[in-house]
């Protein structure tokens, strides 16, 4: 068995809410000066800066796991992973489909921009991605199993956009098995107060906005192997 240092919850320049030097190549340099294994760029509704990424991550030996941060119609953020590029694009467009479309204001939120393998802007995405979109929270079980992905509910000791604070509650439709905590001192009260937390992992992340931000390297996963195979079966488990 491996231990591997990770941080899950990174946004590139795609979020408007992201720097503009969280380059798909800057994303990687940092997060290899920090001593990281593992990352996932995880952009509000959008997979679109993954293929970069990844190729820059395979250069430089850092393992990527594509993913999003998805918004949902109860705007209860979801951190959603897949082991593969291919079912990561496809849920991309599927969400995208669903998104409520408003189109962006960069001097108020941020450019949208879109990068290559080169770390090069090809684009800008013109409809703002923090926007709620049309996807319930209890159709993510389901949606995961159909794109071969798993969803892990997003910060759920903030006071904003998180399961426990816009729900109140934990659906017993529920099919997550990790949940995402930013202050790991409340969760022995968190656990208390909402018992389907004691089956799950706990993954603690950046959420980065900015360069700096990026976890050093003190979370871990544990896996059989360093490989996004390896990674995928430590964390896909239901």
């Amino acid at each position: 068995m491996d231990k591997i240092f990770y941080d899950l919850h990174i946004h590139s320049c795609l979020s408007p809410c992201g720097d503009e030097d969280m380059t798909p190549a800057n994303i990687i340099a940092m997060s290899k000066l920090k001593n990281l294994d593992l990352i996932a760029v995880t952009d509000h509704n959008s997979c679109r800066n993954c293929p970069s990424v990844m190729t820059h991550g395979m250069r430089e030996g850092i393992l990527v796991i594509p993913g999003m941060e998805l918004c949902t119609q109860e705007e209860v953020h979801v951190l959603c992973l897949f082991a593969r590029l291919k079912d990561a694009m496809d849920f991309d467009a599927y969400v995208y489909d669903r998104l409520i479309k408003i189109e962006n204001v960069e001097n108020i939120f941020g450019r949208q921009q879109i990068y290559d393998e080169n770390d090069s802007c090809v684009g800008m995405e013109p409809n703002l991605l923090i926007n709620a979109t049309e996807i319930s929270f209890d159709e993510l079980g389901d949606l995961m199993d159909e794109f071969h992905g798993i969803y892990i509910p997003a910060h759920i000791d903030k006071n904003s956009n998180s399961l426990l604070l816009n729900l109140g509650f934990i659906p017993p439709t529920s099919k997550f098995s990790w949940v995402e905590v930013k202050d790991i001192t409340r969760l022995e009260k968190l656990k208390r107060d909402n018992p389907y937390l004691k089956q799950c992992d706990i993954i603690n992340n950046s959420d980065a906005h900015s360069l700096g931000l990026i976890n050093e390297a003190v979370n871990q996963l544990t896996v059989k192997e360093k490989s996004i195979e390896g990674v995928w079966d430590a964390l896909h488990r239901i």
